[in-house]
């Protein structure tokens, strides 16, 4: 048996004025998303911005529904739609941000396992990787510099 050893780097800012200029505005459209966020259930909002090759940044936020898995994370509505508005573009960067409804107080949000393969498949297709923030549990926000960094076990086929 050999035992391997999976490292993964990452880079930590304390608040969004430690963050680069272009990640602040993407974290503030992904802020700004949320108040699209349709969280009846949970009332957990959630935005995602995604800052395209070209420029353009594309939103989504979390859509709940009373059939739970019918739902969908903000990160797969901004995917997917930057695939139907944007289908030759390749991502930069994708910013998550979340918070209870109608609260101050940001939360957690690194992908959900769904999300990170999806990510995984348009790093794939457009044969690029792209950076991934979010805030973890003690309020830093984490810089991640591609999907699989994040998934390094997933299926590709």
């Amino acid at each position: 048996m050999k035992k391997e050893l999976i490292e993964i780097g990452y880079k930590t800012f304390s608040n969004a004025e430690d963050l680069p200029i272009e990640y602040q505005k993407l974290w503030s459209a992904a802020l700004e998303a949320r108040q699209f966020s349709h969280s009846p259930y949970s009332s957990f909002t959630v935005g995602a911005a995604i800052e395209l090759e070209n420029g353009e940044i594309i939103t989504g936020t979390n859509q709940e529904n009373a059939s739970f898995p019918a739902g969908l994370c903000a990160e797969r509505t901004a995917m997917y739609r930057a695939g139907i508005q944007a289908p030759d573009q390749k991502f930069k960067r994708i910013a998550i941000a979340a918070s209870r409804k109608n609260a101050d107080q940001l939360s957690s949000a690194p992908p959900c396992g769904g999300c990170r393969q999806v990510m995984l498949e348009f790093e794939k297709r457009h044969q690029q990787a792209f950076e991934i923030l979010f805030m973890n549990s003690e309020g830093e926000f984490v810089l991640i510099d591609k999907p699989t960094d994040l998934f390094p076990f997933s299926f590709v086929f």
